[in-house]
């Protein structure tokens, strides 16, 4: 599968900047979660939402067996080491120990990243030594 040009992933994250928080909301400049700034990126990026996103709990802490956002991920997303992830990757990350992986970021350079995090809308932020310990799976965006 041939994957996205990072600066078109980049450049679609970063029209998102300032977008208000919205939990399980995907609208540009009206408001979004973090799983919604990865869906309007992927439909400018590769075109229209193969499936639809069921409600989600939004428990940082929740436990389980299966990892949810990895699984429908790897649906239609090559994966890579979380190591490997640099400019363009969606990393997704564990929040607590134990804890399945709840939160959502795109890589916008080797040592910053795009989110959307509750209060403060989407934001660009270091990926700090804290943040990068909490990456547990990183994907590309396919080519559309």
């Amino acid at each position: 599968m041939n994957t996205a040009h990072p600066d078109k992933v980049i450049a679609a994250a970063r029209s998102w900047l300032g977008t208000p928080y919205h939990d399980q909301a995907s609208l540009q400049g009206v408001g979004c979660d973090c799983l919604g700034l990865a869906r309007g990126v992927w439909r400018n990026v590769v075109g229209p939402e193969p499936f639809l996103i069921p409600p989600y709990s939004r428990d940082w802490g929740e436990t389980g067996p299966r990892e949810v956002l990895a699984e429908g991920a790897r649906r239609m997303m090559p994966e890579l080491d979380p190591s490997e992830a640099g400019p363009g990757a969606l990393i997704l990350f564990r929040m607590m120990p134990r804890a399945i992986a709840k939160h959502v970021g795109i890589v916008t350079d080797p040592d910053t990243f795009l989110h959307a995090y509750e209060r403060l809308g989407v934001i660009e932020e270091p990926l700090t030594a804290a943040w990068r310990r909490r990456i547990a799976f990183a994907f590309l965006f396919p080519q559309r």
